[in-house]
This record gives structure tokens, sequence and C-alpha cells, in this order.
């Protein structure tokens, strides 16, 4: 059997208590994890669910709406304002920017006329 162990009885205590701090050091530091991580769980469960469309607002007086949105898109800024369905198509209609990145023209149905002619044109 290995006995590394020092021999006598004053080194012996000294470890047990250097080692006896060191668990109780960890175990704060375990505490305080599982404390912040079920913050963040019970911040996650209370917040919103993700809206279906939004449109991402502009800078300065009235923050007048700048392009439509899908939910969840990564590219929009932090301003934004939930919008439904019906006037997202109705913003993309009367000629608001749809996202290029999460293409919220192509998900809701809106197809671009101006683009027809050109189209069957090409085709010819």
């Amino acid at each position: 059997m290995l006995d590394d162990l020092p021999p006598d009885l004053g080194r012996l205590t000294a470890l047990r208590v250097w080692h006896a701090m060191w668990l109780r050091r960890i175990d704060d530091k375990i505490a305080a994890l599982a404390l912040q991580e079920a913050e963040r769980e019970r911040l996650r469960q209370v917040r919103p669910p993700e809206p279906d469309w939004f449109v991402e607002l502009g800078i300065g007086e009235g923050r007048p709406p700048i392009e439509v949105h899908a939910g969840g898109c990564y590219a929009a800024g932090t301003r934004r304002r939930t919008v439904s369905r019906d006037e997202a198509r109705r913003l993309i209609a009367s000629g608001m920017r749809a996202c290029s990145h999460c293409q919220p023209d192509t998900a809701l149905g809106v197809i671009d006329l101006s683009a027809g002619p050109a189209l069957t044109a090409a085709a010819r």
C-alpha cells in the first residue's frame, strides 16, 4: 500500500484543514453557478414568445418602420415593433423593404409584380 502522507499528526491536521478549505470553496462555487443557471432558466421560461412578424424601426423622430422581418431573424436590429401577418403583408405590398435574410415576402406569399414583365421578356 502506498503511504505518502506525512507521519506526524501536526502535518496531517494541516493537510486536512487545507483540503477542507478547498472543498468549501469548490462547494460555494458550485452553489453560485447552480443559482445562476436556475435564474437563467426562470428568465427563459417567463420570456414572451418570439413574434411571427415584426418591423425594424428607424432612428429619429417617430422612428418610422424601415424593414419587415420574420420572427427569429438574426439580422434585425433591436428597435422593433410586432405586427400581425396581415399588416406585414400590407407593408411589403406597399413597398416597404423585406429583409433579404429571413425573406418574409416569400413566407407571406407576397409577389414582386414589378419584376414580372422583365422576367417574361427574358424568358422569350
